[in-house]
Order: structure tokens, then C-alpha cells, then sequence
């Protein structure tokens, strides 16, 4: 049986931190007529359940990418994205295959990089990428903690990458539709945003201890988060791609308000024209499980007020951005249910060619375009940052139990120091924070 013992802990945390305090010495890759057949070089780092279902396709199917190296902490997880690779291509030895993504990072051919692990990994990993000089699109919500989210935009601009928050939803038809309306008065002053998202997941009871399974290299799972036992609910099931547990516990993800929140707050910030800036008042309330592995809230209601006047209300009640104004509202419900309007004849506006048009462009494409135009992202790091901050803004007036002032600005509570601690987690000090 493996263990990860608290010396060797120790010894991977130094060595991984130290890995992260200088740039790693690999020059990136040229685009261009030296890239095979001008295509971007991808690597994927995480081929678990959301890497294997929504991320790796659409890098197989587009004629400006190719897939060239895969990694996963997990063997058979690691070997099943291999073959889908090598599947698609109808070639073996297309494609290389790590355990560590320090070695992806070091392969001088990789381009760009696709982060879909855990989310207590996303940072240091997206600094090492852009240190490496690699472009990288990374799954959503971006950050744990508001300042690793500075960082994270510090290091981007730092290393002139680009960078992408990879949430679908600006590319939802319904969504960008609300936001064009917005944007251009068709409801009048705005004054009010909903957003929701589903509920919690039910508790789960502490589980006992068991060995970690053969292939998995769990102190690399781990990584920035405390060392913590293993058990199959803490981590990812052994066999399939069902929801993971660590979704559920606050060391490697602060749940579905800042995990769902990322998608929906950030069509809120988008059709405010906010999503590079925050709100300066906060107050929120939730319920946590009473007991359990899983610590995550099970329900929340969080206020916001921002500079303009405009006040955000978000719930756990469903999945939704609604705009309120002084001329009328309009509503976008996730999950194919569309568009709501009134007056109804909002629904039919045409917006002109001189207005507000928001990009049309799917996630991976954007990501793509961006590359190869040298350009700015439709969610680059400054606005998933930004997006995440609200999410954990409501995270903390929750946890502290009371109303708190924002400076958007200087990202701090002015004159609360109790708070301001929290905008930084300790456990994470290996990676500067």
C-alpha cells in the first residue's frame, strides 16, 4: 500500500514551490510556418471526467490544433486519453503521455495547454504554463482565493500570454442575447441582476481510510492542498468518470458558488459592463452540511451593491441571469428553456450594425482565434479573475457572518484586517501567496 508520508509531504511541497518561484528555462514555441502544418501544439493537463467529455474533442476536431502530449496523476485515466488520441488520429506515438505536468511543460513543441484538473491546482499550474511560455486556456473558477487570482492576472500580463477562463457561457446564444439587449438599453437603467445556480449537493458522511489505488499518485493530487487521508470520495471515483467528491470539500473547491457561480456571475458582470471591476458592498448568508467529508454550503443568498447604484441578488435556486431595468427585464434560463422577455416585443429587437455586438465564438474556438491573432481572449485572466472574486466575496460575508465594504479598486475590505487575512490562504504559501 502507498502512503505519502508527512516528511515526504514536506519534501514535494519544497520541491514543487521551488519549481514555481523561477520561470522554467524552455523557450516557447515559434507559430508559424515551423509549427506542423501550422497548427497549435496542445497539451492537456487533468483527463478526467470534464477533459475527457467537453475539452479534448473539440482540440481533436479542429484543423488549427493538435493534440501533442496528455497528462493525468491517474494511470488509467492517463492511458484511456492516450488511445482516444491515438484513436482519433489513426496513428500511434502522435501524442506523449506524463504523469507530472512540469514534463508537459517542458516539451519545447507544446504551444498551449488546457488545465482541466482539480481546482486547487488550476494556479499553480497556469503560472508554470505562462512561465514556460505557453499559452493556456484553464477551467473555471480559475482561483481559490482572490489573491492567487492577482497573481494569476500578474503573471499572465507579465509573460504576455494568452490566457482564457473556460466558462461556455458567452457563447450560449441566450446569454449573449440578454447582454446585447442590455448593453444597449433596450431595458432602460438597469437597477437590478439575479443570477442562481442549482443547490448543493447532500452530505456525505466521513469515510474511513482506504489505500490509495494502484496508478494514482495521490501526493501529486494533492499538491497545493493539505495533506489529508485518502478515500475514493475525497478524490475521484477509481473506475468511471462520475462526479468527483473533491468538488464537494472546501481544500479543493469552494463549491457551486464560485464552481457554477463562475458561469452565470459572469454573464451578470458581462451585461453590466463590470467584468473588470467588482462591486463595494457584500453581504451573504448559507447553510453548511452539520458533519461529513463534504463541507461545501448546501445553500446561500448572497447581495451585492455596486458604485452605480445597480444591486445583484444570487441564490442557489436554479440556473438563470435575469436583468431588471427601468424600461423592462430580461431573463436567460440555462438548460435549453431560452428567453423571456418583457415587454415580449424585446424578444424580436434587432440590434444594429453600429450597436454593442457581442463574439459569437465557441469556448475552444476562442481560445484558438486568440493564438493565432495575437489577441485578447473573450474571457481573459483579468475577467475570470474578477468573476471569481464576486463568487468569493459571498463566500466570505457568509464564513464572517456579516455585511462587508469592498474596494474594487485596491481589492481589500478597508479597515477590516480579519478579512483581508482571508484573501489568501496559508496552506497555498509554497506558491508565494
Amino acid at each position: 500500500m502507498r502512503r505519502c508520508s508527512r516528511a515526504s509531504r514536506r519534501q514535494f511541497l519544497k520541491a514543487l514551490g521551488a519549481a514555481m518561484a523561477a520561470p522554467v528555462v524552455v523557450p516557447a514555441r515559434v507559430l508559424g510556418a515551423a509549427a506542423p502544418s501550422n497548427r497549435i501544439n496542445v497539451g492537456m493537463i487533468g483527463m478526467g471526467r470534464q477533459a475527457l467529455y467537453a475539452n479534448l474533442r473539440p482540440f481533436l476536431g479542429s484543423p488549427d490544433t493538435r493534440v501533442a502530449a496528455v497528462c493525468d496523476v491517474d494511470a488509467a485515466r492517463l492511458k484511456t486519453a492516450l488511445e482516444a488520441v491515438e484513436k482519433h488520429y489513426a496513428a500511434a506515438n502522435v501524442c506523449t503521455a506524463h504523469r507530472d505536468f512540469r514534463e508537459l511543460l517542458a516539451r519545447a513543441d507544446v504551444d498551449a495547454v488546457m488545465i482541466s484538473t482539480p481546482d486547487h491546482w488550476h494556479v499553480p499550474q497556469a503560472i508554470a504554463a505562462v512561465r514556460a511560455g505557453k499559452h493556456v486556456s484553464s477551467e473555471k473558477p480559475t482561483t481559490l482565493s482572490i489573491a492567487e487570482g492577482r497573481l494569476l492576472c500578474d503573471e499572465v500580463a507579465r509573460h504576455q500570454r494568452v490566457f482564457r477562463t473556460d466558462s461556455e457561457f458567452r457563447s450560449i446564444a441566450v446569454f449573449r442575447r440578454a447582454c446585447e439587449l442590455v448593453l444597449n438599453g433596450r431595458i432602460g437603467k438597469l437597477h437590478t441582476i439575479r443570477t442562481g445556480v442549482p443547490g448543493g449537493d447532500s452530505a456525505c458522511p466521513h469515510q474511513p481510510t482506504t489505500p490509495v489505488p494502484d496508478g494514482l499518485d495521490y501526493a501529486m493530487w494533492l499538491g497545493p492542498a493539505p495533506e489529508a487521508p485518502y478515500t475514493e470520495r475525497r478524490v475521484h471515483p477509481a473506475s468511471g468518470y462520475g462526479r468527483p467528491g473533491w468538488m464537494c470539500i472546501r481544500d479543493y473547491c469552494d463549491g457551486k458558488i464560485s464552481n457554477w457561480g463562475t458561469h452565470l456571475n459572469d454573464i451578470a458582470q458581462w451585461g453590466h459592463g463590470t467584468d473588470r471591476t467588482g462591486p463595494v458592498e457584500v453581504e451573504g448568508r448559507g447553510d453548511y452540511p452539520a458533519d461529513g467529508l463534504w463541507n461545501v454550503l448546501l445553500r446561500f443568498e448572497v447581495r451585492y451593491k455596486f458604485a452605480d447604484g445597480v444591486d445583484m441578488i444570487y441564490k442557489s435556486d436554479g440556473a438563470y441571469v435575469r436583468f431588471e431595468g427601468a424600461d423592462g427585464w430580461v431573463h436567460a434560463t440555462y438548460g435549453g428553456k431560452g428567453l423571456d422577455a418583457q415587454p415580449k416585443s424585446l424578444l424580436t429587437e434587432v440590434i444594429g450594425p453600429s450597436e454593442i455586438r457581442l463574439p459569437t465564438r465557441s469556448d475552444k474556438e476562442d481560445f484558438i482565434w486568440a493564438i493565432k491573432h495575437h489577441a485578447e481572449t473573450m474571457e481573459p485572466a483579468e475577467v475570470g479573475h474578477r468573476t471569481n472574486s464576486l463568487c468569493q466575496l459571498g463566500l466570505l460575508s457568509i464564513d464572517l457572518g456579516r455585511k462587508l465594504r469592498w474596494d474594487p479598486a485596491r481589492e481589500c475590505f478597508p479597515d477590516e484586517p480579519e478579512a483581508n487575512r482571508l484573501l489568501s490562504r496559508p496552506l497555498r504559501a509554497p506558491w508565494g501567496l
